[in-house]
């Protein structure tokens, strides 16, 4: 009786292997055939799950809110990634710059040194990166200003972060549901209410 013979699927993905040391930042605009919104968090490749349709909603309605009160200075940006070292290279689900920070229509990524603000949306892949990692890696790195959005039995929280000059850490500035209303980074007022109305 013959051998059997297994075939692996012609559809198996190939993973890049890393190079000694892990991978940099350039790296992430070389590599070929990336799933998008690939990040890279401590030279290490970190691939998205799907999406869930709260976190559609709330980006759509934080960037919806962000651009109608934003000053003509500043620009919103979504699905970009921001260099924050050699090793560190996260995609905000939104961040404000100022427009002279957007360079071309080439451009990838921006530097923290530009970057008022960065919110992360979490989901259920991303609670320990969202909560944790990137707060440490964008406030060392001196972003000013953080959101954490959280999902609250459907309802959206915005946790808002300021960055402590004189520690370098984010200290707490308020949780927001149903309205976000602040005066940093700049005057914002935002409806939280039923985010569907965005679709």
């Amino acid at each position: 009786m013959g051998a059997t013979r297994t075939v692996a699927p012609t559809n198996t993905p190939t993973w890049p292997v890393p190079p000694p040391g892990g991978w940099t930042s350039a790296d992430l605009d070389r590599l070929p055939d990336l799933p998008p919104h690939t990040e890279l968090l401590d030279g290490n490749l970190v691939f998205r799950s799907p999406q869930r349709n709260f976190h559609n909603y709330a980006i759509n309605l934080l960037q919806c809110g962000l651009l109608a009160t934003r000053p003509v200075d500043l620009a919103v940006i979504g699905e970009m990634t921001v260099t924050l070292g050699k090793r560190d290279r996260p995609e905000p689900d939104l961040m404000v710059v100022p427009r002279a920070a957007v360079i071309d229509d080439q451009q990838s990524d921006y530097q923290p040194k530009d970057v008022l603000l960065a919110v992360e949306v979490v989901s259920p892949d991303s609670v320990e990166r969202d909560r944790e990692v990137k707060p440490r890696k964008y406030a060392g790195a001196g972003v000013r200003h953080y959101w954490r959005v959280e999902n609250e039995k459907g309802e959206l929280a915005v946790y808002v972060y300021e960055r402590d000059v004189a520690t370098g850490a984010y200290q707490p500035a308020g949780i927001h549901r149903g309205r976000l209303t602040l005066d940093l980074p700049f005057p914002i007022d935002i409806d939280l209410g039923d985010p569907q109305r965005w679709l």
